[in-house]
């Protein structure tokens, strides 16, 4: 029987010793069946029957691939090879590991049922149980993210991914995606997140990315406006946005002071989308079409948050 605990007593009969690390932290922090209820929808909207895999097995592969910066056949290569990998998804010695058709095609129907921003709310649910959730404030902002296929010039649409769009930054034309986050303003957990066309106004899904419980929301300049932060005041929730200076209304000393104390505060969103950038290889998407790029934002931000539970948990 393939799961968690069959594979990690089976590699135990065999005398394999290890030193737990970060994938057995995370395996051990979560209880996996609550995705279950969720990730069982794909099989009920398969025509092909159910797969030889439990789906939690399949989803932890899913967030394997984003830790480790693999493709479909890597990914089947690497839990092949590694114990580490085999341990964390509950698999024996001896079990068959999921081929990249198998990984492909649940990753494929994960995005057409739009299940992975229930999954990212189920995974925050278990995360605010832990007491990981401040919920003091709330850091929202977007970064953009070039398309994989890009027209030859601009003002045309891609044709092999026409829901992409053009949008200009530092004087560059980009043609992609804008991926929108609130995170937590106390843990740096991502709490919701967005992917729009790149030439859609960050300000657009602001109201999108408030959770509804923060007590303050801190955001740049582009998402300020008085109907805004007469809302949020309404709704006893501290406007921390950054002023801008309107024509033949320049910024006072006192809103350049405070722009400047706001600053400090939200600066800790811009390295959320570092890390992604930089630490999951989130520059530009790898997929075609809005629903499968979201589908992998999403699944970055559920293994972003993982890895960040690990740093935030104490250490026993």
């Amino acid at each position: 029987m393939i799961g968690k605990e069959s594979g990690q007593d089976e590699l135990a009969a065999w005398g394999i010793e290890h030193k737990p690390g970060v994938l057995d932290r995370i395996n051990e922090a979560l209880n996996w069946k609550h995705f279950d209820k969720t990730l069982h929808k794909v099989f009920k909207a398969s025509k092909g029957g159910r797969p030889s895999y439990p789906p939690v097995v399949l989803f932890k592969v899913l967030l394997l691939q984003q830790w480790y910066g693999l493709s479909d056949p890597m990914a089947e290569e690497a839990i092949s090879d590694r114990l580490s990998f085999r341990r964390f998804l509950g698999l024996g010695l001896n079990d068959a590991v999921p081929d990249e058709t198998t990984i492909c095609r649940f990753r494929g129907r994960v995005a057409e049922l739009r299940l992975t921003n229930k999954l990212l709310r189920e995974l925050n649910r278990q995360l605010d149980d832990q007491g990981l959730l401040i919920k003091q404030g709330t850091l929202i902002d977007a970064s953009l993210v070039e398309a994989h296929s890009r027209p030859p010039r601009k003002g045309e649409t891609a044709p092999k991914d026409p829901d992409a769009a053009w949008t200009v930054k530092r004087g560059q034309p980009i043609y992609g995606y804008k991926l929108h986050v609130g995170v937590d303003a106390d843990s740096g957990l991502i709490r919701k997140a967005e992917m729009t066309p790149a030439n859609v106004h960050d300000t657009k899904v602001f109201e999108t990315l408030l959770s509804g419980d923060e007590k303050s929301v801190y955001a740049d300049k582009a998402y300020d406006s008085r109907a805004r932060r007469k809302r949020l005041k309404k709704a006893n929730v501290m406007p921390g946005i950054l002023r801008k200076g309107r024509r033949n209304k320049p910024l006072t000393d006192w809103e350049r002071t405070w722009n400047r104390y706001l600053s400090t505060i939200r600066s800790p969103v811009e390295r959320v989308f570092g890390t992604l950038k930089r630490s999951y290889g989130f520059r530009g998407s790898s997929y075609v079409g809005l629903k499968r790029n979201l589908n992998q934002a999403l699944l970055l931000c559920m293994a972003f948050n993982l890895r960040k539970m690990v740093q935030l948990q104490p250490v026993s």
